[in-house]
């Protein structure tokens, strides 16, 4: 996951602070990722997830994740204003792989 952090004008901008958490559908944290912060946050991260981050945990087809955004920022209409963004994905089990 490529998270982006951008001002209210839309220009790239670091974040002051920024952890992320990791959730299915209904709300329960997966392998534990939560509120990972994101040390010396710059305006582009990437989120790797792998693994247990990944698994499905229902007897299902697909699976929706949730990865959730949350810290600070500073811009010319303040300073540390709030960053709280989610991003949502789907996960296939796949039925075979060799």
């Amino acid at each position: 996951v490529t998270a982006k952090f951008t001002d209210e004008k839309g220009k790239l901008v670091p974040p002051n602070t920024v952890r992320w958490t990791l959730i299915d559908v209904k709300e329960n944290i997966i392998n534990g990722r939560e509120q990972v912060e994101i040390a010396s946050p710059s305006s582009e991260e990437d989120i790797v997830l792998s693994g247990d981050d990944l698994q499905i945990t229902e007897d299902e087809r697909e699976e929706s994740r949730f990865i959730i955004f949350e810290g600070d920022y500073d811009s010319d209409l303040g300073s540390g204003l709030p960053i709280t963004e989610e991003a949502r994905f789907v996960i296939a089990n796949l039925k075979y792989i060799s």
